[in-house]
């Protein structure tokens, strides 16, 4: 009898060991959080990144760790997080080109923005900014866009390659001020930049914190902000919607990702490690000296529907330009 009450008492401490193992095992995180950037290191997107991380990581209790995986527009990065198991471990520090762009300009993309991830949180956008060489004789939008169609293909625009986003500023440009400004695409911003400064190029749209200390030294032109709202940089330049192209918006937006299929519980612990690492001052100062501007809503939700309308802006954009790359 004595022996039958042990095995009774051993099954019945069995049983109620195991919910408790498995809420254990549950727990999240009980390992290292890897954050994909999609993008070689040393990078304004990879320190950022970097940084984010060793705070989340903090919030949460465990390490973040940031691994590299380069290549094809951030499309590599991208399919290896979107296959990735959706356990929280493996996310991705994106940007426009894999979450927004890129479904639409290549043809054989293994992931799509709007189905293979699970957003987590908005970052906030760099804001681009549209530069003219001053031998150029405009000072605002409205004169240059009078400008290119008195001079229609001799107006000409360099980019860091096709399908970047300072290309297809350009081809927005185009679109909505009905001119004729040619692309001149090169191998990266450096080269680009340095032909616009020796006027072998008209103008540029290129990000705030590229263009200030050349602004600053009268070496370009400002002639407006690509972005929806003024920047604290240049707060006296209006936004080129506000000069008459209304609606126009080409900003890198940043956002964290994860795999489809993430659980609410998973997502809502690593949207506040890093909304909370966001808050800490020298992270705001980091963001403030990048020319980041932080999304004012931070929530999974938000990003969601961010994701939607880029995708559907970029779709229409480049589809009407026809760009298409392998």
């Amino acid at each position: 009898m004595k022996k039958s009450r042990i095995y009774v008492l051993a099954g019945l401490l069995a049983c109620l060991a195991v919910p408790g193992a498995a809420v254990a095992a549950d727990k999240f995180p009980s390992e290292v959080v890897k954050l994909v950037v999609p993008y070689p290191p040393g990078g304004p997107t990879d320190a950022l990144a970097r940084r984010l991380a060793q705070g989340a990581g903090e919030k949460l209790g465990t390490t973040i760790v940031v691994e590299n995986k380069a290549g094809a527009n951030g499309n590599i990065g991208a399919e290896y997080v979107a296959r990735a198991k959706p356990d929280g471990y493996t996310i991705m520090f994106g940007t426009s080109g894999p979450l927004a762009i890129n479904s639409s300009m290549y043809k054989n993309l293994g992931y799509q923005p709007e189905t293979s991830f699970t957003p987590i949180m908005k970052i906030g956008h760099l804001p681009n900014i549209l530069v003219v060489n001053p031998k150029v004789p405009v000072k605002n939008v409205q004169e240059l866009i009078a400008y290119a169609k008195a001079n229609p293909d001799k107006v000409t625009y360099a980019s860091s390659g096709t399908g970047a986003s300072s290309h297809l500023a350009g081809v927005l440009f185009n679109t909505m001020a009905g001119t004729r400004i040619l692309h001149v695409p090169y191998k990266g911003t450096g080269p680009a930049l340095n032909d616009l400064l020796g006027g072998q190029v008209s103008m540029a749209f290129t990000d705030v914190l590229t263009a200030l200390p050349h602004i600053r030294e009268h070496k370009l032109n400002a002639l407006g902000l690509a972005a929806g709202q003024r920047s604290k940089a240049l707060p006296e330049l209006p936004t080129i919607a506000q000069q008459g192209l209304d609606g126009y918006d080409v900003s890198v937006f940043f956002g964290i990702v994860g795999p489809a299929g993430m659980s609410d519980q998973v997502v809502s612990s690593l949207n506040e490690a890093f909304k909370s690492a966001m808050a800490e001052p020298d992270i705001q100062a980091t963001l403030g000296s990048q020319g980041i501007v932080q999304a004012d809503q931070k929530t999974p939700e938000e990003l969601a529907q961010f994701i939607h309308s880029e995708v559907k802006k970029w779709h229409d954009v480049i589809t009407n330009a026809s760009i298409k790359l392998d």
